[in-house]
């Protein structure tokens, strides 16, 4: 599939061929939203939980005699029925990571990229190299675009002056090939990817 390559001006430069069961597949959004299930549990610390009754502290002492007083039988002041007491089936510290197949990840990952084809919301840039790290210059080309909220493809040794003015720009984001995902290009309005980095990305499917 023939696909235009642009430059930071957006003037046409050349032409690229993108592949077809890469960037012109079914679109399963079944699939996508399955992937970035399977990130988001990913991404959870699970690092919440709650205290026991060997965690509560406090003394072990029996509350009062086992009979005679007309109360309930006690063994411990830190049990959950008692204020300050322990909690019951509460949450504890795990992980909430499970596995997903490559075949299920990549075609989603190619899913994702093909939807971005078809709304027309894909480009692929000639280079995203600029002479000097200056914001207010980039801020302006991209304003010009009109993309939105954007993911930058590109290879971090590339770019660096381009990686320095965009770090203040909100919603501009720049990720390298082997670190693009379902989950942050779906959350972006736009695509953008370099040439040299479309090398990269296609032989990850390879």
């Amino acid at each position: 599939m023939k696909y235009d390559v642009i430059d930071l001006d957006n003037k046409k430069v050349s032409s690229v061929e993108l592949a077809d069961d890469i960037f012109k597949a079914e679109v399963r959004e079944d699939i996508i939203a399955r992937v970035i299930d399977w990130q988001l549990a990913c991404r959870r610390q699970g690092t919440h939980a709650t205290k026991d009754i060997s965690g509560v502290s406090g003394t072990t002492k029996k509350p009062f005699k086992q009979k005679g007083t007309g109360n309930a039988r006690q063994g411990s002041l830190r049990s959950p029925q008692f204020r300050g007491g322990a909690t019951i089936f509460g949450p504890v510290v795990r992980s909430h990571a499970y596995s997903l197949p490559k075949k299920i990840r990549a075609m989603g990952l190619k899913s994702v990229l093909s939807e971005k084809v078809a709304s027309g919301k894909l480009f692929i840039l000639d280079s995203i190299e600029i002479a000097k790290p200056k914001t207010k210059d980039l801020s302006a080309k991209i304003a010009k675009m009109n993309w939105g909220k954007t993911l930058v493809i590109d290879m971090p040794e590339e770019s660096v002056n381009f990686a320095l003015a965009s770090s203040n720009i909100v919603g501009l984001d720049i990720l390298p090939p082997e670190g693009a995902n379902v989950y942050d290009i779906a959350k972006r309005d736009t695509l953008v990817i370099t040439k040299s980095a479309l090398e990269r990305l296609e032989a990850r499917f390879k």
